[in-house]
């Protein structure tokens, strides 16, 4: 009660008013043997104290900012701005909630739009909402969009085996129950997931780049998928948008992704970001939020919640999804990230992963126990075959270098044991890469 700020006489007064004479009685519904246990704790801690055990605790932890990391694999480490943390942590952002309230929320409200837009124009897309828990979520929700459009009469759901492995399993477990058949190539040489659409699709589902980092034409998917009058939903890597033409311009229906990237950090894992744009023709059956323009009684421009449905937030039963939140304070990061970057600092980042990452595979590929995987062009992360497991050579790049390697793609495609996904950004400078090639010599 200590941490209640009422006095005696307060409490006296608010137990009278609900007619019990103490606070104990408010319990009688909780068993008597587990209602106040003795906790077996240790002795109290001052603050000093404290915040000394977790620096303690923390100092075991090893950290991206404190050695060469060559890890991506759908969490990416970005530079971040300083101006997007200082626009952040301003009270009226760190602590809003949800904006209901058009009249006392227009910063936020403003905030989510301007995002919406550079969504748009980053996708090539016509409209975009106001994100999601992160990319995997926001995957599995295109999935429930694109079965709505086709009025549940479609539940054929085609998953690239290119398509992140975390991904293609929250879309499995989220639509579990919902009596879809999901169905995909194995990547191992079984016939491509274009053959396999069909009248019974609902949408096709690939990654740009793949989750291998390779670029591909999505035009024969787009063709593949509307030949069958199926959906196209593109996962796409956003900093990769900077520079390679927009998922829209193939044909694209729905565009989702990760988010995370654009001015949230790594974060220890999230919060994360989903972002989701389509077609204005699918707008109402598009899950979250959306933020939209309008004036009011004045003729002053004005941004509003609009187009969601009583269903989405009351009728649960009726809705076309049960995801209501917003992750409003990452989504705002990506819109002070894109603004502070602009056009052209977009595609300046994703050309220094591009190039850096190309310095990196050629170096590597000079290394006679390794080989690039080059049959498609690739963007910041590319494949390496190794002459020994990924884990060992991790274990010692980062125990002897203190180097965190790249994934074991082992772990997720049988056929690609002693394959290593490795990832290049823009925070990976040169001197970083060539101990990278040097530890990987060592290594063997």
């Amino acid at each position: 009660m200590s941490f209640i700020p009422h006095s005696d006489e307060d409490r006296k007064a608010m137990l009278e008013a609900i007619g019990v004479r103490s606070v104990k009685e408010l319990f009688q519904d909780v068993p008597e043997r587990v209602r106040f246990p003795d906790l077996d704790l240790p002795p109290a801690l001052s603050e000093m104290e404290v915040r000394w055990e977790l620096e303690n605790l923390a100092s075991a932890n090893f950290t991206t900012a404190e050695g060469p990391c060559f890890l991506g694999a759908g969490a990416y480490r970005h530079y971040v701005p300083a101006v997007v943390d200082a626009v952040l942590r301003r009270g009226e952002f760190y602590t809003a909630y949800t904006p209901y309230q058009p009249e006392v929320s227009q910063g936020t409200l403003q905030a989510i739009f301007e995002y919406q837009t550079m969504i748009c124009e980053l996708t090539g897309m016509e409209v975009s909402n106001a994100s999601h828990y992160d990319g995997a979520t926001a995957t599995a929700e295109a999935v429930i969009t694109a079965i709505n459009v086709h009025r549940l009469k479609r539940r054929k759901i085609l998953l690239s085996p290119w398509v992140h492995p975390e991904y293609r399993a929250v879309v499995r477990t989220y639509t579990q129950g919902m009596g879809l058949n999901i169905l995909g190539d194995t990547g191992d040489g079984s016939p491509p997931v274009t053959d396999l659409v069909d009248e019974e699709t609902a949408c096709l589902i690939v990654q740009y780049p793949d989750f291998l980092g390779r670029i591909e034409d999505l035009s024969p998917y787009a063709e593949a998928a509307h030949r069958a009058g199926a959906l196209l939903v593109v996962v796409a890597d956003p900093i990769a948008l900077g520079m390679l033409k927009p998922p829209g311009a193939f044909g694209a229906d729905i565009v989702v992704g990760e988010g995370q990237s654009l001015g949230a950090g790594l974060n220890f894992g999230g919060p994360y970001l989903g972002f989701f744009a389509t077609r204005m023709e699918h707008v109402r059956r598009m899950a979250g939020r959306l933020v939209g323009q309008t004036v009011d009684a004045e003729g002053k421009r004005g941004f509003v919640l609009t187009l969601s449905t009583r269903e989405q937030h009351i009728r649960r039963e009726k809705a076309t999804s049960n995801i209501c939140t917003n992750q409003g304070l990452v989504a705002l990061a990506a819109a002070v990230y894109m603004a502070a970057l602009g056009r052209c600092g977009m595609r300046r980042v994703a050309e220094l992963c591009y190039h850096k990452a190309h310095y990196a595979a050629d170096r590597i590929d000079r290394l006679d126990e390794y080989t690039v995987l080059r049959e498609k062009p690739f963007f910041k992360e590319f494949v390496v075959r190794c002459p020994k497991p990924v884990k060992e050579i991790n274990d010692y790049l980062l125990d002897e270098w203190g180097i965190i390697g790249g994934y074991d793609l082992g772990r997720d495609y049988p056929h690609l044991q002693n394959h290593m996904l490795v990832c290049v950004t823009e925070m990976n400078p040169r001197e970083e890469i060539d101990m990278l090639v040097e530890a990987l010599q060592e290594a063997v």
